[in-house]
């Protein structure tokens, strides 16, 4: 039997998996990085902490429920730290993680895409809906 170090046990476990297929974990990473929400939180933090209020001034249109569920998954998933201070009142500041950065990046060239290309997807979806309407 040949014994293998953690990190090979990893890269093994990395190399098999593979999102077609039904049961891999990487599905449910893809539908959370998916989330409209997720990419407006990393892009929001890109310059550096913020508070739970200045993130919701900052991302128009989010629910408290939806920022809050959203920080937390961000933060259960490693991208996001969730700091406590003790002040009156308590301070509690979002900053993302090494790992987050490096999500935000990717992130912030597909949301950098959808904003050059909105004109043309409006467009298309004009031409489709007067075609089929």
């Amino acid at each position: 039997m040949v014994t293998q170090s953690a990190q090979q046990r990893r890269e093994l476990e990395r190399q098999a998996y593979d999102a077609f297929m039904a049961a891999c974990p990487s599905r449910m990473l893809l539908e959370r990085i998916g989330d409209k929400w997720v990419g407006l939180v990393l892009s929001a933090l890109t310059d550096g902490p913020l508070r739970y209020g200045e993130l919701r001034r900052h991302i128009a249109g989010v629910s408290q429920k939806m920022l809050t569920q959203t920080l937390r998954n961000l933060e259960s998933d490693g991208l996001v730290t969730r700091t406590v201070t003790a002040e009156v009142p308590v301070r509690v500041d979002y900053e993302l993680t090494p790992l987050g950065r490096s999500l935000r990046d990717v992130l912030a060239q597909v949301k950098q895409w959808a904003e050059e290309h909105i004109p043309e997807i409006l467009e298309s979806r004009e031409r489709h809906a007067s075609r089929t309407g």
